[in-house]
């Protein structure tokens, strides 16, 4: 008994000791907090979730749902938040109005607030696009992600100006006294300003829509993204490329995808013995092939002789596909091909092959 209470004594000697001016106890009590808070936090935001997804299930919305998985993040935040408040407390810090520990708290609370908020936007942009999905236009789809980058944009800079001020720092008179700073700044800027009256023409004008395949200046893809400064394009190589709108905005854009056929333009040289009998019957047949087949415009379609050429009678056909996506385009001009082979060879007629006579003169 003595032995136990010896050791007691001791256990207590060693708890009331200092470390940093800090009683150990206080030390063993504040981490054990936050210790417990860690390893159920967990546990109690989601049955905390469990019982609200219960009554969020009776409802037709899915925005609830979305909401409830939005904000866990920031308010298992909040819960270790409170857990270090009541460790601070305990080992005998002020958390006061003045304090630099009650900063810290409070900054730490406005920043979850301000992160639940600005999950909660991404949220709000899900829904305005589920609801754009049933207009036809497509400028919603564009200003969509743009308005939700702007909100997500706006909770930043508010979230920084609260902590800021938490802080006793006041961000507007802060820039508002940078006087010659703030020209520069202003300069700095002009590039900024002009990618973004670039995006708003690129909104407004719609030369082309997320999803479009388009040509300018040597470039060419499919656009993935249209945002307030740029715009992201995926390349034919898969490679992504980002271009300031301001750019854009001055080029001569080809909006590949909005054309509803393409153009077939080529020629061919026949051999010089083909006879004139010869050559009208495949100027006729080809004629009839290309007015039958149901993937051409029949109202477009031109073949001629066009030219003597230097190692053949040379052919001109031009004609419009159908269809304008690539791989329909490229099927249709492999069946116009075959095609006219098998028209050559009923005929009996060569295609001329490409030929150098030379000449040796003997002295």
């Amino acid at each position: 008994m003595e032995l136990w209470n010896s050791v007691i004594e001791r256990f207590s000697d060693i708890l009331s000791n200092k470390f940093l001016d800090i009683e150990i106890w206080r030390i063993a009590v504040a981490g054990i907090i936050i210790i417990l808070t860690i390893a159920v936090r967990k546990i109690l935001v989601n049955t905390a979730a469990l019982l609200i997804k219960k009554f969020s299930v009776r409802t037709k919305w899915v925005i609830d749902d979305e909401l409830i998985v939005a904000v866990e993040p920031p308010v298992k935040l909040m819960v270790l938040i409170i857990s270090i408040y009541f460790s601070a407390r305990i080992l005998g810090f002020k958390v006061t109005d003045e304090s630099f520990s009650g900063h810290i708290i409070r900054s730490l609370i406005i920043f979850s607030l301000f992160w639940a908020i600005y999950r909660t936007a991404e949220i709000i942009a899900r829904m305005f696009y589920r609801v754009s999905k049933k207009t036809h236009t497509h400028l919603d789809d564009i200003l969509i992600p743009v308005i939700n980058k702007g909100i997500k944009a706006v909770v930043v800079v508010i979230s920084i100006n609260v902590i800021a001020k938490e802080w006793k720092y006041d961000l507007g008179a802060l820039l508002a006294g940078l006087g010659l700073g703030g020209l520069a700044f202003a300069l700095a800027a002009q590039e900024t300003l002009s990618n973004l009256f670039g995006g708003l023409a690129i909104m407004l004008d719609k030369p082309f829509n997320v999803g479009e395949y388009i040509q300018f200046d040597g470039m060419e893809g499919t656009v993935e993204d249209i945002g307030f400064r740029s715009t992201r394009i995926r390349t034919p190589d898969k490679t992504i490329v980002t271009i300031p709108n301001s750019t854009i905005a001055k080029a001569n854009i080809i909006n590949c995808s909005r054309r509803d056929r393409r153009r077939v333009k080529f020629s061919f040289p026949i051999k010089y013995g083909t006879t004139a009998k010869q050559l009208e019957q495949l100027l006729r047949r080809i004629r009839e092939m290309l007015e039958n087949h149901p993937d051409i415009h029949n109202e477009s379609i031109y073949v001629y002789l066009d030219a003597f050429g230097t190692n053949g009678l040379e052919l001109l056909l031009i004609f419009y596909t159908r269809t304008a996506e690539y791989r329909d385009y490229l099927a249709v001009k492999e069946d116009i091909n075959l095609k006219l082979m098998n028209i050559l060879n009923e005929l009996g007629i060569e295609i001329a092959i490409p030929a150098v006579n030379v000449y040796v003169e003997n002295k």
